[in-house]
């Protein structure tokens, strides 16, 4: 079943950070409720915007989130040490946004992620910039499931993120990254699949329908995983049905739940 990233609790949303600053609780908690009833199966909680603050904005939305939260938590930032906080206040199991192969970020990373029981998400990213080619990126998604394996990350732990780059640069940048995931897939069965999907309509008009129709071709080709606004519901309608044409709803009981409660129209 596909797994939505709820990525609203992020303090470079304008009301997230404004309600970071004022201490209010409620709006966190109301927002992060309303993410899980759409069926997030993540939070993910970034503090990162407010400079010189990321420390106690971390802490704080975690002490308001953690003790409502029904879905496991992405602790979200670059900095090791605000993880290591952020990890030792969660219960459930964490995912970890992120790590890649740039060298800065992969030799502070990997202390940190060794011996913990978590998920990350890891980036085909490196020193070299962007990937340019399919077999660039399942080249770097190699080089970190080996990285990771080695200090105890299992592979069906790990959540890759192609990174998806911008059509409106390259008509093949879709293709390119379709076929990549399906090799990540053929290589590592166990593996998952995520990121962001919205930078393929960059600089295009009408981008929310392009998301919508690329979603649905990046799960046939293997990606189970996605950094998104479950708010957005047709957005949420469209993975729903998609899961159920591709055998992950059984009896489509998902979808006929979510046509019943009004979340999935035509």
């Amino acid at each position: 079943m596909f797994e939505a990233i709820g990525e609203r609790i992020n303090t470079s949303r304008k009301f997230v950070q404004e309600a970071v600053a004022e201490k209010n609780a409620d709006y966190i908690i109301n927002d992060v409720k309303q993410q899980v009833q759409a069926g997030a199966s993540f939070i993910d909680v970034n503090a990162g915007a407010r400079i010189g603050h990321e420390v106690e904005d971390m802490k704080w939305l975690l002490d308001t989130i953690e003790p409502v939260a029904t879905v496991p938590l992405t602790l979200d930032s670059p900095d090791p040490a605000v993880l290591e906080m952020a990890y030792k206040m969660v219960e459930k199991t964490p995912m970890i946004n992120s790590i890649s192969l740039e060298k800065e970020r992969f030799d502070a990373m990997m202390p940190f992620l060794e011996g913990k029981d978590c998920k990350v998400i890891a980036l085909c990213m490196d020193d070299a910039g962007m990937p340019a080619s399919s077999n660039d990126i399942l080249g770097r998604a190699k080089s970190l499931v080996e990285e990771l394996n080695k200090i105890g990350i299992s592979t069906a732990s790990i959540y890759v993120d192609p990174l998806v780059q911008p059509i409106s640069t390259d008509s093949k940048k879709g293709i390119m990254v379709l076929s990549a995931v399906r090799a990540i897939k053929a290589e590592f069965p166990e593996i998952h699949i995520t990121g962001g999907l919205s930078n393929i309509s960059y600089g295009l008009p009408q981008r929310k329908i392009i998301n919508r129709t690329f979603v649905t071709l990046m799960m046939e080709a293997g990606m189970d995983s996605a950094i998104i606004d479950p708010l957005d519901k047709k957005i949420m309608a469209t993975i729903r049905t998609a899961d159920m044409l591709l055998g992950e709803d059984d009896y489509c009981m998902n979808y006929l739940k979510g046509v019943r409660s009004g979340d999935i129209e035509s």
